[in-house]
């Protein structure tokens, strides 16, 4: 499948989700979606700070965790989705500080658009656009985020070369995302239905880290590391798909 024939399937499969039309996972078939946000990460005191309809459980990770987000800072989260790790970051940066979602999918820009505008989020902005091609000036950004999105992109040393560009010298990276162990089958590879899945598009885990260090970032580290297992997930994948959290920064 071409690169731009991919990214309209996932689009289609992600506008569905967002309009409420199908679940990521098929309902009664496993964990909720509060059990998948705890799972990877998020505490119930997290999903109580957000709207609840910006919570849909397709993450593998709480970035906002981990990316030490301060008052006043400007964040950007790539692939925001209804903005789970957007609403997170506003209460962190506060009434000083900026948070940005980007995403491809128009109908995950409009949710979280008129979800930030019915909860007062007056500090977040929802832009459309692709990680690739970043809606967002040159060295304007304290910290960049991500849950689980730049493994859906065919050209991972793109966006993470438009991630360095965007950010302030010193700054900094925090990105959850899904990494392989080992060569997943070919058939997995060439399926668009695992592609959207985030999983046909996954790196081998070194490979992936070598790709931020090539994109210019230094202090490359896995910050944390987990087996990533989903309901009903080929069972060929098994021990194959790690979830990983990697911190890097921006050199001065």
């Amino acid at each position: 499948m071409e690169d731009q024939d991919l990214k309209e399937f996932i689009k289609e499969r992600y506008g569905k989700i967002a309009r409420g039309e199908t679940l990521f996972c098929c309902p009664g078939c496993g964990p909720t979606v509060a059990d998948q946000c705890l799972a990877v990460g998020y505490t119930p005191e997290d999903l109580q700070l957000v709207p609840e309809s910006a919570v849909l459980g397709v993450g593998c990770g709480n970035p906002t965790a981990l990316a030490d987000i301060a008052a006043g800072e400007t964040v950007v989260d790539l692939g925001s989705g209804a903005g789970i790790d957007v609403f997170l970051a506003a209460t962190k940066v506060g009434d000083r500080g900026r948070v940005i979602g980007v995403d491809m999918t128009e109908d995950m820009v409009a949710k979280g658009r008129l979800l930030a505008e019915q909860h007062g989020f007056p500090n977040v902005e929802f832009r459309l656009g692709y990680i690739e091609h970043l809606p967002v000036d040159s060295g304007t950004v304290d910290v960049v985020i991500s849950n689980c999105v730049i493994n859906l992109t065919p050209d991972k040393l793109a966006s993470f070369q438009e991630v360095h560009r965007v950010l302030k010298p010193g700054g900094r990276i925090l990105i959850a995302d899904l990494v392989t162990a080992g060569e997943l089958p070919p058939d997995v590879r060439a399926s668009a239905a695992a592609w959207a899945d985030c999983l046909a598009g996954a790196m081998e885990k070194e490979a992936y880290l070598e790709t931020i260090r090539h994109a210019g970032f230094a202090e490359v580290a896995v910050v944390s590391e987990s087996p990533y297992e989903a309901p009903g997930m080929d069972e060929r994948l098994l021990g194959k798909i790690i979830s990983v959290k990697v911190r890097a920064f921006k050199g001065q």
